[in-house]
């Protein structure tokens, strides 16, 4: 793995390049490589999720003079699992994640999981390793470069808000959801959640986190034209 070709890409030098190894090492690739002397990525993902969050947070409240919910809005529409897929992807991030030859094979939702959760530990290694003026540039560069296209194309809105928004227009009635299924180890859960109208289920979603899984079935839920 060329490390250097991916630090000239991300514009930014480590003083530890080990920190930067780390951010691109899957916890599953430590299973099948026990000898491994680095840790996996994910307690510099949970740093970098919080670091993440911060700089759009601040972003947001200095940049739109919109109300709390507009910006909470505004700000899963930027950093949710998706969009940071498509970053990840954009910065060819996947030619360097070590993963387990399992792993490496997942695609769809499961991949585009694996590449956020990767930009994630990239932003928590880069704030370890270089402090959080850098991180902001980063972020500033890579991540909120994005939010002109959210607003253009109209997708500040996140499912949830668009779901409840149309229910409540058409039948003026707030969705409600409800776990039905989890499966899966502790560091890699799987849950089915469905959206309710009163009694009547009308969708169903799966995601790496409930919230997640409510997300897609909100998604799921926009597509159903009979409510």
């Amino acid at each position: 793995m060329d490390l250097e070709t991916l630090e000239n890409k991300i514009e930014i030098k480590f003083n530890d390049r080990n920190i930067l190894q780390s951010a691109m090492t899957h916890r599953s690739y430590l299973n099948e490589n026990r000898k491994w002397p680095l840790p996996h990525n994910e307690r510099l993902e949970f740093l970098g999720d919080a670091v993440l969050e911060l700089i759009t947070t601040e972003y947001l409240y200095k940049n739109f003079p919109n109300p709390e919910g507009e910006l909470t809005n505004l700000r899963s529409a930027l950093v949710n699992y998706k969009m940071l897929s498509i970053i990840s992807s954009e910065l060819d991030l996947d030619q360097y994640i070590l993963l387990s030859k399992g792993e490496a094979k997942d695609t769809g939702r499961a991949r585009q999981v694996i590449l956020a959760n990767t930009i994630e530990a990239l932003i928590g290694a880069i704030y370890l390793d270089s402090g959080f003026d850098v991180t902001k540039r980063f972020v500033d560069k890579f991540i909120i470069d994005k939010l002109k296209g959210i607003v253009a194309e109209g997708k500040i809105l996140d499912p949830k808000s668009k779901f409840q928004e149309l229910t409540q227009e058409k039948l003026g009635v707030t969705p409600h959801y409800k776990v039905l299924a989890e499966w899966g180890p502790d560091h890699n859960k799987n849950f089915e959640v469905g959206v309710f109208v009163g009694e009547k289920q009308i969708a169903t979603g799966v995601g790496s986190s409930k919230q997640e899984a409510e997300i897609a079935a909100a998604e799921n839920g926009l597509k159903v034209s009979d409510l």
